[in-house]
C-alpha cells in the first residue's frame, strides 16, 4: 500500500511513499506525505481530509493530481462562531471504543504501575534530580559553573544536576514579568526535582522576596536560595547548598506507584503529512489508555487547534468548560490580530515540505493527540494541573515555549511527535516519536519511539510484516512511557538536551 484514504468522505489520499508519474493513477510525481486527488475537484470546492474540510481548490484539480499549496487555499478567517454541541458519546459516558473495541474507560483496564519516587508532600515523581533555577539571565553562567563543578554529587538515587538558562527576570513589566515569575516558580515546585537551588543576582526586578511570595510555602530541606551579590564567593556557597540538597534528595528511592498518578504532556513539532496518520493518533490512543487508568494528559499549542477546534470544543465535559475553551481560542486569535498578523500564518516551510498544505490540514492532525476523552479542564498559561483526565493548556505552537509550559503545568514527561526531528528537550524526559520509518532510521540519536510502523510495513527479526494497527501502537507506547517513568532514559536525557523558553509579548526595558 503506497497511499491511504483516511476517511470515507475524503477526496484526497496521502502518499505513504514517493509516487512516480502513472503510479496509483498519479498524473505527476508526488512526494511522500503529500496528497493526491481521488476525483476531479472543481475550483472553489472543498478539499476533504480526515473527513473534514482542510481548504478549497484555487483552480480545477484533476483526478490523480498533486494537491498542495499551489492549488489549495485556506478557508480560515479571524472570526468564527462557536456553538456547544456536546458529543453524544460523552453524554452517555466516555468510552474509547471510538479508537478501540477493547478499551472501555468505565469498565476499566488492568491496573498498571511504574517505579517512581514518592515525595514528602505525597506527590509522585519519575526522576530524582537537583535543579538550579536562575531568577535572571545575569546568573546563567554562575548556574552553569555550579553544575559543572558539582557533578560529584550525582550518584546513588540522585540522577542528575541541571540548570535551565533563560534571558528573563529583569527589564520586564506586566504580563511578561508575571509569566516569568509563574513559570520559574512552577519549575521549583516540579516533583522531578528532589532538590532545588534558586539563584538570584540581587538587583533584578524579579526580586527574591517577590519570588518567594509567588512560590508560597516550600520545604526548607528541598529548596535553598542564594543571592549572588550578597555572597563573597557564590560558587563556594552555592556548592555547599547543593551538597545539602543532594543529601536530602538521596533519601528518596524508587517504589511502585499507580499509573493513575502519571501526568503526560503532548506536543508536536516539525510535522509532516504522516503526523495525523501515525504518530498523533497513536498518542491519542495512548492518552485514552492512560486516562482510563485514572491518569492525566495535557494538550497545548492553541494556534495549531485553529480550524479543528470544534473537534475538541464539543468534547468539553460541560458548558462552563466549553466557554473557557472558547475564551482560550479567542484570546490567542486576539493576540495574533493585535500584532497585525493573520491567524492562519501557518504551517511552517518545513511543514509544507512534509506535505501539510493549510493550517486546517495541520490542525486536524494535531488535535488527534487528544484522543477521544472528554476535555476536563482548561489551563491558563502558567497554571498547574489539578484535575485528572484530558486538560487543554493555553500556549503557543513554539516547541520550546510550549514544552516549558507543559513542564510547568506538572507534566512528568512529554510526548513529542515529529516528522522531521528536532534535537531539543524540555527539563523533563521528552519522548520523540517519529511519524515515519525513514526518520527513525536516519536519526536514532533523536528518535525514541517509531510510530511510522502504523502506516508502513515493518521488519522484525528479519521478517517483513504488515503495518502495525494504531491500537497496537498506542499499547506499545503506553508500555514505553511506563518504562521511561520507571527510569529508562530518553535520548534528550542521554544527550543533555534540556532547555526552557518563556512566553513574551511586551516591551523590554
Amino acid at each position: 500500500m503506497k497511499t491511504i484514504r483516511i476517511h470515507p468522505r475524503d477526496n484526497v489520499a496521502v502518499a505513504l511513499s514517493d509516487l512516480n508519474t502513472g503510479e496509483y493513477g498519479a498524473r505527476e510525481s508526488i512526494p511522500r506525505g503529500h496528497k493526491i486527488a481521488l476525483c476531479d475537484i472543481s475550483e472553489g470546492d472543498s478539499i476533504t481530509k480526515y473527513g473534514c474540510t482542510i481548504g478549497y481548490a484555487k483552480t480545477p484539480i484533476l483526478k490523480g493530481s498533486w494537491v498542495h499549496t499551489h492549488n489549495v487555499r485556506t478557508g480560515l478567517s479571524e472570526s468564527a462562531e462557536y456553538t456547544y454541541r456536546p458529543d453524544t458519546l460523552f453524554q452517555q459516558g466516555f468510552s474509547s471504543t471510538r479508537n478501540s473495541d477493547t478499551l472501555d474507560a468505565f469498565s476499566g483496564t488492568a491496573p498498571r504501575t511504574f517505579r517512581g519516587y514518592r515525595r514528602a508532600d505525597g506527590r509522585a515523581a519519575i526522576r530524582n534530580e537537583l535543579w538550579i533555577i536562575p531568577l535572571v539571565g545575569c546568573v546563567n553562567t554562575t548556574a552553569q559553573q555550579l553544575v559543572l563543578q558539582n557533578q560529584h554529587l550525582v550518584g546513588g538515587s540522585v540522577e542528575g544536576l541541571y540548570t535551565f538558562s533563560h534571558p528573563f527576570g529583569c527589564s520586564q513589566m506586566g504580563d511578561d514579568h508575571a509569566n516569568t515569575r509563574k513559570i520559574l516558580a512552577d519549575l521549583v515546585r516540579h516533583p522531578n526535582a528532589g532538590g532545588v537551588l534558586v539563584l538570584g543576582l540581587g538587583c533584578e526586578n524579579l526580586t527574591m522576596e517577590q519570588f518567594k511570595e509567588e512560590l508560597g510555602q516550600w520545604d526548607d530541606h528541598r529548596v535553598k536560595f542564594l543571592i549572588c551579590q550578597d555572597s563573597y564567593d557564590e560558587i563556594e556557597e552555592g556548592s555547599l547548598l547543593l551538597t545539602e540538597l543532594a543529601q536530602y534528595a538521596s533519601q528518596f528511592q524508587r517504589e511502585e506507584i499507580p499509573a493513575s498518578e502519571l501526568i503526560v504532556g503532548m506536543k508536536c513539532g516539525g510535522s509532516d503529512g504522516l503526523s495525523g496518520i501515525t504518530a498523533n493518533p497513536a498518542v491519542g490512543r495512548f492518552s485514552d489508555r492512560l486516562i482510563s487508568l485514572g491518569g492525566t494528559t495535557i494538550l497545548t499549542e492553541v494556534p495549531e487547534m485553529f480550524g479543528a477546534e470544534s473537534i475538541l470544543l464539543n468534547r468539553c465535559k460541560d458548558r462552563a468548560t466549553f466557554d473557557r475553551a472558547v475564551a482560550m481560542i479567542e484570546d490567542f486569535k486576539d493576540y495574533f490580530i493585535g500584532h497585525g498578523q493573520v491567524v492562519y500564518e501557518n504551517p511552517s516551510p518545513g511543514n509544507k515540505e512534509g506535505g501539510i498544505t493549510t493550517l486546517e490540514d495541520k490542525s486536524c492532525g494535531c488535535v488527534q493527540k487528544g484522543g477521544s476523552a472528554p476535555v476536563m479542564d482548561i489551563l491558563n498559561y502558567g497554571d498547574r494541573v489539578t484535575n485528572p483526565g484530558l486538560n487543554l493548556l493555553s500556549g503557543p505552537g513554539n516547541d520550546l515555549v510550549s514544552c516549558t509550559a507543559l513542564t510547568s503545568a506538572g507534566a512528568h514527561l512529554i510526548l513529542f511527535t515529529t516528522g522531521r526531528g528536532p534535537p531539543f528537550g524540555a527539563p523533563v524526559p521528552t519522548v520523540k516519536i517519529s511519524t515515519n520509518n525513514v526518520l527513525a532510521e536516519k536519526k536514532p540519536a533523536w528518535i525514541d519511539f517509531n510510530a511510522g510502523t502504523a502506516a508502513e510495513s515493518r521488519t522484525r527479526d528479519g521478517q517483513t510484516g504488515p503495518a502495525e494497527s494504531l491500537d497496537d501502537c498506542g499499547d506499545r507506547l503506553l508500555d514505553y512511557v511506563l518504562e521511561v517513568a520507571s527510569g529508562r532514559k530518553t535520548n534528550n536525557e542521554r544527550r543533555g538536551a534540556r532547555e526552557i523558553s518563556i512566553f513574551k509579548d511586551g516591551v523590554v526595558l
